[in-house]
Parts: structure tokens; C-alpha cells; sequence
């Protein structure tokens, strides 16, 4: 969710309209003086300039200015092509004035300007051929957000009768979606949702999650039994996964206000919240494999129903986030931490979280995370039905007309 790989950014509340232009604003300058900064070779210039000091001031010849060379050299890490050619001029003209100062033989001087100019060639086809790679990773990662956006669409804030917070962490470096998936969607038989965890990681487990998700999401929809939606998933992977591979998953559904339903395929269990307080997690009454594996052992997932009242909350996380260790190899203590940041607001708890989780690890998840936290908010009451007004034709004595209603038990004269 690092978003972090975050989905959690669009449920937080938004600024009043002058804060926000002003904020654009100021963003903007920054982001203008960062693009300046970065264009703007300042570290490759000190450095001649400081060889030049050096030459100057430290003693004459020829030892200093084929020191020049490193100017372009360290352009062309942070510099385009053009910057770098900047840079490698300045170095030989500094060079040559430095030289003819100096008194430095000509083919000495000669062999120092070559040198310059070598270095300064070959630094501006490595910052062209740097440049080339950078817009590649854009290009990819522009992609992977995409497939991010596909694979694991955003939450709305409130679905159904619940209030919804999500928080995703992949662990590769550059990565926007890993092994781990969530889905929640409403369906004629209520919400319903996902939370699992693909073995593995690399493209493998995410081609593995988008299959789950995917099926889940038409089989939440055809379904009217929660374990008929476990079912179509688990037929899907067996045809699909290796010997192998297999995913854990909890699925959740709210057929009826007050409770809900859960089967659990191996996963870790959920932690309920009670309103009331206290924490407990819900572990399934009859153990069953991970998705995948039911072939295998011939165990089926049993079906948990649980009261969950207003104001309860339901928190589902991957492995990702309980076996995170700290510098001591200490497991990061989910129940703990759950109890010192929960709020009404599941958003709020879980950024606590997420930032307290980051904390724990000393930066940087070495596995995929998730955490998705629902809450029962109060079920809207329903609208009271408003009877229509009376029509003016009906006050009017006609064949065959009624009164409005049947308010009048009695027949019209022309009835009579």
C-alpha cells in the first residue's frame, strides 16, 4: 500500500478550494526548482572549479588538468547529454587557459585536451543511452500502474453499509503490485470481498492474483451461496496452477444486516473489533487448505456466520504484514498495535498502522502487505412511503369511477 504503494490516498478528506490552489502552487514551484536543480550540472562545475583553485593556488604544471576530465564524467550521472557537452567545454577551455598560464608544453597540453574531450564524448553517449533507459522505466511503470488500477481497483470509502480503508505495500523496490489481493464488491446478495495471498512473487504470483480476483469477482455476482463463489475459484486454479502454487484467502460476505459470513482457505484469520471493545480473531471452525490444494487433502472450507453490529470492525491483512520482523527478528504484533491506533475513522487506523508497521521493519517491507478494515456504520433507515395526492377527476361523479383509494365504502349514484 512506500502505496508506499498506497490505495488509501483518495479516502482522505479534501481541502477547502483556496488551501488546495495555493497548495498546486506551491507544489509546482518546487517541482519547477527541483527540475531546474537537477538540470542544472552544479556539482560537475564545482568540481573544476575547485581544480582550478587547486592549480592556481596549489602549484603549477601539468598534475592538476587531467583532473578536468572528471567534470563531464560526474555530468553525465545527473545531467543530459547536452549539460555534460557544457560541462567538458568549460573543462577544456579552463584547461587550455590553465596550460598557457602555466606554461605547459604543447604536446603535454595536447594530451590533456584530448583526454577531456574523450571523456567528455563518452560521458554525453552514456547520459544519452541513461536518458533512454529512464523513459523505458516510465514507460513500464506507467504500465504497472495500470495494471495496478485493473488487478486491484480502489475502494470506495463506503460500500453498502460499511466504511472501507485499504493499505498496500509491495515488497520490490520499484514494483506497484505484487502477490497479494483484495477485491470487495456489492452484489444482489450483499457486499462481499477478498483478501488472500499468492505463493510466491514476481509476474507469476501477480498472473496468479489477477486469476483470483478475476473469478471472484464474476462468481460473487452468479452466486448466491458464499461457498459456491470458494468453489468456482478453487476449480479455477486447479485447471490453472501447478503442483505448487497455491493461495490462501479469506472471503467475507453481509447477506443480512448483523452478520456476516466467512470461509477461510488457509489464511491468516481476520481480527473483529467489537464496538464494545476487545479484539479477538475469528479462527475458522473447521481448518481448510489453501486455494488450490483441495485435491490434494479433500478437505472442503466450512462456512463461519458471525454476528457483526453496528459500530464492529473487521480487519484482514496478509502474512506480509504479521511476519514483518524488526532489526531483533521480533514479529510485528498486529493485535497490539490494532488496539493502540483503532478508531471510527478506518482510514485513520489504518495509516497508524501502516506507518507504525513501516517503523517496526526500519523502512522498507521485505514482502507483500495488505490491510483492508471495514466498519459497520448505522443502516439507513427507509425512506416512509408518501401516498399520492388525490386527483381532481376523481371528486367528479362519473360512470364507472371509483373513489381515490377506496377511501368511501359506498357506491358513486350512477352505481346505484
Amino acid at each position: 500500500m512506500s502505496q508506499a504503494r498506497d490505495h488509501g490516498d483518495a479516502h482522505r478528506p479534501t481541502r477547502p478550494f483556496g488551501k488546495r490552489e495555493t497548495g498546486s502552487r506551491t507544489q509546482a514551484r518546487r517541482r519547477g526548482a527541483a527540475h531546474l536543480a537537477a538540470g542544472t550540472p552544479v556539482l560537475p562545475v564545482l568540481i573544476v572549479s575547485v581544480i582550478v583553485f587547486v592549480d592556481l593556488f596549489g602549484g603549477a604544471g601539468t598534475i592538476w588538468l587531467p583532473l578536468l576530465a572528471a567534470g563531464p564524467a560526474l555530468a553525465a550521472t545527473t545531467n543530459g547529454p547536452r549539460g555534460v557537452l557544457c560541462v567538458g567545454l568549460l573543462a577544456a577551455a579552463l584547461g587550455t587557459a590553465l596550460g598557457t598560464r602555466d606554461g605547459v608544453h604543447d604536446r603535454d597540453l595536447v594530451a590533456v585536451l584530448s583526454a577531456v574531450v574523450t571523456v567528455t564524448l563518452a560521458s554525453a553517449l552514456a547520459s544519452a543511452l541513461r536518458g533512454r533507459r529512464e523513459r523505458v522505466l516510465a514507460d513500464v511503470r506507467s504500465v504497472a500502474e495500470a495494471a495496478q488500477h485493473a488487478l486491484l481497483k480502489p475502494v470506495p470509502e463506503t460500500v453498502g453499509p460499511f466504511r472501507v480503508a485499504v493499505r498496500y505495500s509491495a515488497a520490490a523496490a520499484e514494483a506497484r503490485i505484487g502477490g497479494d489481493l483484495y477485491a470487495l464488491v456489492p452484489t444482489p446478495y450483499g457486499v462481499r470481498l477478498i483478501v488472500g495471498d499468492v505463493r510466491g512473487k514476481g509476474l507469476p504470483a501477480v498472473g496468479t492474483a489477477a486469476l483470483v480476483v478475476g473469478v471472484f469477482r464474476e462468481a460473487a455476482y452468479d452466486e448466491p451461496d458464499l461457498l459456491a463463489v470458494v468453489g468456482r475459484i478453487e476449480r479455477s486454479l486447479a485447471r490453472n496452477l501447478g503442483g505448487d502454487d497455491f493461495v490462501t484467502a479469506v472471503v467475507v460476505g453481509h447477506p443480512r444486516p448483523g452478520h456476516l459470513e466467512v470461509v477461510n482457505c488457509g489464511h491468516a484469520p481476520p481480527l473483529l473489533v467489537r464496538a464494545s471493545g476487545g479484539i479477538e480473531a475469528l479462527e475458522p471452525t473447521r481448518p481448510a487448505p489453501p486455494l488450490g490444494l483441495r485435491a490434494l487433502s479433500g478437505e472442503a472450507p466450512g462456512l463461519h456466520v458471525q454476528p457483526f453490529a453496528e459500530g464492529d470492525q473487521l480487519l484482514l491483512y496478509t502474512d506480509g504484514v504479521t511476519e514483518a520482523r524488526d532489526h531483533g527478528r521480533a514479529f510485528y504484533p498486529l493485535a497490539e498495535g490494532l488496539a493502540r491506533h483503532v478508531s471510527d475513522e478506518p482510514a485513520r487506523t489504518l495509516d497508524a498502522l501502516h506507518d507504525e508497521l513501516l517503523a517496526h521493519v526500519g523502512g522498507r517491507l521485505h514482502d507483500d502487505a495488505a490491510l483492508l478494515l471495514l466498519r459497520r456504520t448505522a443502516q439507513p433507515a427507509p425512506e416512509p412511503a408518501v401516498a399520492e395526492p388525490p386527483s381532481h377527476a376523481a371528486d367528479t361523479p362519473g360512470r364507472g369511477r371509483a373513489c381515490p383509494a377506496n377511501a368511501c365504502g359506498s357506491p358513486l349514484p350512477d352505481q346505484v
